[in-house]
């Protein structure tokens, strides 16, 4: 069974008998106090070898952690949990999942063994009007999600939940949905989109690996136009990304790394500010351009 089938397979799997009853979260409140807006984040996350390398990424992603009050709980749309439907981790121990091949055994040992917040999953799940969420216990933290977290936190001391990308909807359900998620940056909850802006792993120029910087003619054309719509607020023109050009078509041959953007960006209150880190080409048709509001 390829990846996408095995996803695809396991968003129709059923509830683990030990989620929480939706009329039992229907009357609790939050256990979080109201804290100041806590910033958003789009990451970069390319390699998974970032997570243990001390490269000048893995810098930017200490550099960012370091930079934001300790979070009460991190939510994480990663390009790298697809599923039919929207779902959010639900188990109280989330699992560390290694979602690759072909990399060293060292990267595999790692373990990220944050918490989950059942509770935090409930009040998610009955937040969001626009559709129904389902409650899962069967996934974890794949790589887009605890690569970036071991860096930035690596004592894994802050409960993580993952949202699921519905690969069957367009780019403004995820926007429109993401909208309704605005109440957890004043519950002191990082949401955190994660993938690249550019990423077309089928033209990699994998003979440039170590050439800093390389980036195909097509992939910065895109990534300037979109971090110029990121600083501007263009959101309708990110939205609509399949319109901007060959550029973009090429830079987006599938979604899934460009999607967890147009979370964060729905995050944006009016008058926040919008700022870049780790914004670089990688081996041609990569950019780990990172963005971070408030």
């Amino acid at each position: 069974m390829d990846r996408k089938s095995f996803l695809k397979t396991l968003s129709l799997l059923p509830l683990s008998a030990s989620a929480m009853k939706l009329n039992e979260l229907s009357t609790m409140a939050s256990n979080f106090a109201t804290t100041e807006k806590m910033p958003v984040i789009f990451v970069g996350h390319g390699s998974p070898m970032n997570a243990i390398e001390d490269n000048e990424f893995s810098k930017g992603w200490k550099a960012a952690g370091a930079a934001i009050t300790k979070p009460n709980a991190v939510l994480c749309i990663s390009a790298h949990w697809e599923t039919k439907g929207t779902w959010v981790t639900a188990m109280q121990k989330p699992q560390t999942i290694h979602d690759f091949g072909g990399f060293p055994q060292a990267l595999f040992d790692v373990q990220y063994p944050a918490q989950g917040n059942p509770l935090l999953a409930g009040e998610i799940k009955t937040s969001i009007k626009q559709t129904e969420v389902g409650l899962d216990n069967k996934w974890g933290l794949d790589h887009g999600c605890w690569s970036i977290l071991n860096q930035m936190f690596p004592e894994a001391n802050i409960p993580v939940l993952q949202l699921s990308l519905d690969y069957t909807k367009p780019a403004q359900y995820h926007y429109d949905l993401a909208a309704e998620l605005m109440w957890l940056r004043s519950k002191g909850v990082l949401i955190m989109g994660s993938g690249n802006l550019v990423h077309n792993l089928g033209m990699v120029a994998w003979d440039k690996l170590n050439v800093s910087g390389f980036g195909y003619e097509w992939a910065m054309e895109a990534n300037e136009k979109m971090k110029k719509y990121i600083l501007g607020g263009e959101h309708k023109l990110l939205i609509d990304y399949k319109s901007q050009g060959k550029a973009w078509d090429m830079a987006i041959p599938t979604p899934e790394h460009y999607l967890p953007l147009l979370y964060v960006l729905a995050l944006k209150k009016e008058k926040e500010t919008v700022s870049l880190f780790n914004d670089k080409a990688v081996a041609g048709s990569l950019t780990m351009t990172s963005v971070k509001i408030g």
